[in-house]
């Protein structure tokens, strides 16, 4: 039996994971959830599972839930609580699929007390990898990519020499707005945004995947997942979404890792990880895949791409930066306060204005992902 603390349950990811544990209950066992600010789902949750652990983000949140929680479980509440969650002796793996920054100090507790950690956080790597990695190699607790880009590529590795793979080829959708001009992006919505053609993600991630950003954040990512130089992780647009990542070794071999865009397979091999169980979900057909496409991003058109690469290439804090920026500027956009083409923008401009740390700290993190997301939003909320 695998004990699972899950944080961030009631997002895209995390109900997913639910899923794949409703599936599996003789393999996995949900040990500690936590939300933010869902307090019915989790309470909804709770009462299914059973969690011998549960938090919720905020105070007012804990006063209207600690009454409701079944008996069972222990309530608790606020960024301390994810912690202590992470860190408790029973658990086996830790699952971080918080949305943004509030799940960087969970990653590093449960690195440090030796967990597994099963990442689908982006920001975790791409403002703090150095530190990340580093605790990770000296604690020797392993990171197993949810993503389903880092868990093709963490897939296609197994069994093979790392100083083998000459790049790595992360595949991109192209989002909801790839057959669109520049001037017909000018005037789109944060509900065609969120349109997106073959998966079903959160908002944030979904609005990263129209702009382009999420590959440039992955690309970020699997420079720390898989010890990379910047020029050894390339991006290829593959609008079916079969091919999900794919690693070429020296001897010009190309292994690739297929399947439906369905996020439960890569949840459940990171869950299960490294055994692999039957699923009961629905495998891939090729015969009615047809056939597959593959072309070079347009960045003229989406520039965050490159101003991903430009970021992993500066170091030091400007990933953090970036994800900070992009956090902020997603959000103004999906509350109508800028445009879609104002995001990219938006978030170079905070680039350049930002003081370069060459070597922060957890806390120079922090202060800069705290400073650089409440700028933005300050600066252009009224609009």
């Amino acid at each position: 039996m695998i004990n699972i603390c899950l944080l961030g349950s009631t997002g895209s990811i995390g109900t997913q994971v639910l899923d794949v544990a409703r599936r599996l209950p003789d393999r996995i066992h949900i040990t500690a959830l936590s939300a933010m600010y869902n307090g019915e789902r989790l309470l909804e949750q709770i009462r299914e599972f059973g969690p011998e652990y549960a938090s919720i983000g905020t105070e007012k949140g804990f006063e209207e839930l600690k009454d409701r929680a079944p008996a069972g479980t222990e309530l608790l509440w606020g960024p301390d609580s994810m912690i202590h969650m992470a860190t408790l002796p029973q658990i086996s793996k830790t699952v971080v699929s918080v949305a943004g920054f509030p799940g960087f100090a969970p990653t590093m507790a449960a690195l440090k007390a030796g967990k597994t950690v099963c990442l689908a956080s982006k920001e975790v790597l791409v403002a703090g990898g150095h530190l990340v990695s580093r605790l990770a190699k000296r604690m020797q607790s392993p990171i197993v990519p949810i993503d389903s880009e880092h868990s093709a590529v963490f897939q296609c590795l197994q069994g093979e020499r790392r100083e083998s793979v000459r790049r790595i080829i992360i595949t991109a959708s192209g989002g909801a707005f790839r057959d669109r001009t520049t001037e017909e992006m000018r005037h789109v919505t944060p509900a065609q945004a969120l349109d997106h053609p073959t998966w079903k993600m959160g908002k944030k991630v979904t609005v990263d995947c129209a702009t382009l950003m999420n590959k440039g954040l992955e690309v970020i990512e699997a420079k720390w997942l898989f010890d990379l130089e910047p020029e050894q992780v390339s991006v290829v647009q593959h609008r079916e979404s079969i091919v999900h990542s794919m690693v070429e070794y020296h001897d010009s071999a190309v292994i690739a890792q297929l399947g439906a865009p369905d996020m439960r397979v890569p949840i459940q091999y990171a869950l299960l990880y490294p055994d692999r169980a039957a699923s009961g979900l629905p495998g891939l057909d090729l015969v009615k895949a047809g056939a597959l496409h593959f072309e070079e991003p347009d960045t003229v058109r989406f520039p965050a791409l490159e101003l991903a690469r430009s970021a992993l290439k500066a170091g030091g804090s400007v990933p953090c930066v970036m994800s900070a920026a992009d956090k902020a500027a997603v959000d103004l956009f999906l509350d109508g306060k800028i445009g879609f083409l104002d995001i990219v923008p938006l978030v170079e401009r905070e680039m350049e204005r930002t003081p370069f740390v060459p070597d922060p700290s957890l806390e120079e993190i922090i202060a800069i992902n705290d400073e650089v997301e409440q700028r933005v939003l300050r600066e252009h909320g009224s609009g």
